[in-house]
């Protein structure tokens, strides 16, 4: 505990205007004659437009893309946008969590680069499309630190994100390729959202989906429609949706909804555990249930809060035949302390019924966790520091934390830095 309250200091640690005039004398007259029209002042210049971030990708409420992002001709192509991150990670951590991805614990500290990411995109005309390519790590709350190197080769590959779109209108677009999700409140990178780690909540939700997307936006209401292959298992069975309210002070409330039409999962092709049978990157379970989303994010003043509340089923878990359910709800806040200085808290829970071990924790477990996180921003450069604590009920021995399996709670402090270029 004493490293991880160095830890939390040094990351706290890392927390003109223009003038014009002008004048005019004539020491004849100060009057111009009858026959000559006053002079008119030259109306001032439009000031230019501010620029705008490239819209992916979507960012929490602490950390803003860079608006100044490389552009460049390319041709037959049109302008393309090129951006990216660089961040490093370090950590500290009491009894830590057995690693599946290198099959080892996790020791009680560590360091790693958690993106090493570039985007090139094309934003107008018909054709367009997204480009994300690089490392990265999912730190999680309750999991293993899987590193990054590590995580990349056994999920979602060198390019998570690739896919084309289509816009024939403002209203309408087409999508395919490899996709974000439309299923929760955070994002799958951890620049993208408030906390370092990702939650409870977000470790039940696909992160990245093969398929072809429908949107539509109008007005306040905007609509989102795919058919995918759910948890990234390459069988193309899955149909998610999601739509969203815009109230006129810029809040927002959504409904998402995912689930698989059919229950014949078959070995994978693509990111594979080392005996080749099994994707790393799919829960196979929830990849043949279902998961509700219902979302509400507020603005108030220097506050932004996001409660969500989230439902799975899985009706039959295809390893153990067992049915289960898992309901949780979760609270993202964030304060702007200055427009550089921000602290995003979220506080969630999550509990389950039936005999499928859905949580991880062991069936019928629950489990909640509390995480705070302030940040730092300077252009293109931020720094943030967290502490989180998860603490697991009615856990079964085996799947808890320590080298014995048989601890039911964790301490961690997380420190991030890096560029956003």
């Amino acid at each position: 505990m004493t490293n991880l309250k160095l830890l939390l200091c040094a990351g706290s640690v890392a927390m003109g205007l223009a003038f014009a005039g002008s004048a005019f004398a004539d020491d004849q007259t100060t009057t111009p004659p009858a026959s000559t029209p006053a002079a008119t002042p030259a109306a001032a210049p439009a000031a230019a437009p501010a620029p705008t971030p490239p819209p992916y990708p979507s960012m929490g409420p602490t950390l803003s893309n860079n608006a100044n992002s490389s552009t460049f001709d390319a041709g037959p192509l049109g302008k393309l946008t090129v951006n990216g991150v660089i961040t490093g990670v370090a950590y500290v951590q009491d009894n830590a969590a057995f690693d599946f991805g290198d099959f080892k614990f996790n020791k009680d500290g560590g360091y790693d680069i958690s993106n090493g990411m570039a985007t090139v995109q094309k934003t107008d005309g018909l054709f367009q499309f997204v480009v994300q390519a690089g490392v990265y790590s999912f730190p999680t709350v309750g999991n293993a630190y899987i590193k990054a190197t590590t995580q990349t080769a056994l999920t979602f590959g060198y390019a998570p994100v690739a896919y084309a779109k289509i816009v024939p209108n403002s209203a309408f677009s087409f999508e395919v390729g490899q996709l974000p999700t439309l299923i929760g409140a955070e994002l799958p990178f951890t620049y993208e959202n408030a906390n370092i780690e990702r939650g409870l909540l977000w470790n039940q939700e696909p992160l990245i989906s093969r398929g072809v997307q429908f949107n539509y936006s109008q007005g306040p209401i905007s609509a989102s429609l795919s058919v995918n292959d759910g948890y990234y298992s390459n069988e193309f069975t899955t149909v998610s949706g999601l739509i969203t309210y815009t109230f006129k002070n810029s809040d927002t409330l959504t409904f998402a909804a995912s689930g698989n039409a059919s229950q014949n999962y078959k070995t994978c092709t693509f990111a594979c555990t080392t005996d080749g049978t099994i994707s790393f990157a799919t829960p196979l379970a929830q990849n043949e249930g279902d998961i509700f989303n219902v979302i509400f994010n507020h603005t108030m003043g220097k506050w932004t809060f996001t409660p969500y509340f989230q439902y799975n089923s899985v009706p039959n878990d295809l390893v153990t035949g067992a049915s289960g359910q898992v309901w949780g709800g979760a609270l993202i806040a964030k304060y702007s302390v200055t427009p550089e200085v921000s602290i995003a808290g979220r506080v969630e829970y999550e509990g389950s019924s039936g005999l499928a071990n859905l949580t991880f924790f062991g069936p019928g477990s629950n489990a909640w966790s509390l995480t705070v996180t302030p940040t730092y921003q300077k252009g293109i450069f931020f720094a943030r520091a967290e502490l989180s604590y998860i603490s697991v009920g009615s856990g079964t021995v085996g799947d808890l934390f320590g080298n014995n399996f048989d601890k039911s709670n964790q301490f961690r402090g997380f420190f991030e830095t890096g560029v956003m270029f």
